[in-house]
């Protein structure tokens, strides 16, 4: 006869049961949902490769803005997507005044004010005409310390328009020692730095190359982000961002890096963030339209495993539509 006296299926009997001794909780104050502004005009452009996601010019931003408020999305990660003619071999609609990502800014800061925190990505590749993440030489190669340079006006350029946050996701060598000196020098002492702390060079941000109009030869990019087989560099990358001054940290991609974003949260006790990247959303959304799953319901137990791995924030392209299902 087996013993039977620990019976733990009477945990499981009821949702009520269920949710009082559920372990991990996911909200709509975990989630971050990226927004794609582009400098067009009268534009509402689906997104193949991504359902349901859309690039919007200005006119017609407030339209996704009031819909995320709507079901509890308060914070969005901000993308600009400039016009063709305004990308040159450096950037440099990244740090004037009348960029892309700055006129979305102050927009939503007149209309919206602190009722929407806007995260701004930090970066050049949508903006330069050779898809590099900052300044290149005459061989194609990525120069650290120009580009930190630029950088460091960017940030500054955000700020100003109205920035809550900023999170530099190059993979830059000292792009948050710089980024916080420069804040600081221009009097932005509470402007908070989300560092792309531990980025790897990842196939499954296809997608998001769709959207932000950005070249497709991905190649270079493996000379500055890490590679997906290590683990300890993340620890590396980590513990510099943090020393340098970064306020959070996030390890993207999330799906198949679990167990990293479970070894830097129990590294460093400053709150960490993980992007739920495109590629992850498309597979998902395509398994989805062709029957095989509930799309919305594998999203929440995806998100639930970010949580549980460690992660305080979750960036996702499902946070729209899975808001509802939660608290």
């Amino acid at each position: 006869m087996h013993d039977l006296t620990r019976r733990p299926r009477r945990l499981r009997q009821s949702d009520n049961i269920r949710e009082l001794v559920r372990e991990t909780g996911l909200s709509t104050d975990d989630l971050i949902m990226p927004v794609f502004v582009t400098a067009e005009e009268d534009v509402r452009r689906p997104i193949p490769s991504m359902p349901d996601i859309y690039q919007y010019s200005l006119d017609r931003l407030d339209r996704e803005l009031d819909e995320l408020l709507e079901v509890g999305i308060e914070r969005i990660l901000l993308f600009g997507i400039p016009a063709e003619e305004d990308k040159d071999a450096i950037g440099s609609d990244t740090f004037s005044d009348d960029g892309i990502v700055q006129r979305a800014l102050r927009h939503i800061q007149s209309q919206y004010g602190d009722e929407l925190l806007a995260i701004t990505d930090v970066c050049f590749c949508e903006y330069t005409t050779h898809g590099h993440c900052g300044v290149v030489d005459d061989e194609d190669h990525l120069m650290n310390d120009p580009t930190l340079e630029n950088l460091q006006r960017q940030v500054v350029s955000h700020a100003r328009a109205g920035a809550d946050v900023v999170a530099p996701s190059g993979m830059i060598d000292g792009q948050v020692g710089a980024i916080r000196s420069a804040l600081d020098d221009e009097e932005f002492h509470e402007v908070p730095i989300l560092s792309y702390a531990v980025k790897y060079a990842s196939d499954f941000y296809g997608p998001f190359r769709d959207a932000v109009e950005t070249e497709d030869d991905f190649d270079h990019r493996r000379r500055y982000q890490m590679d997906p087989p290590n683990q300890r560099e993340a620890l590396v990358e980590a513990e510099l961002d943090v020393e340098e001054g970064a306020d959070m940290l996030m390890v993207k991609p999330a799906l198949s890096y679990l167990d990293v974003i479970q070894t830097v949260d129990d590294q460093f006790d400053v709150p960490l963030a993980c992007y739920n990247v495109s590629g992850e959303y498309a597979m998902t959304r395509a398994a989805d339209e062709k029957g095989w799953i509930e799309g919305n319901e594998v999203a929440l137990e995806m998100l639930t495993s970010m949580r549980r791995a460690g992660a305080d924030v979750i960036i996702s392209y499902f946070a729209r539509a899975v808001a509802d299902e939660l608290p």
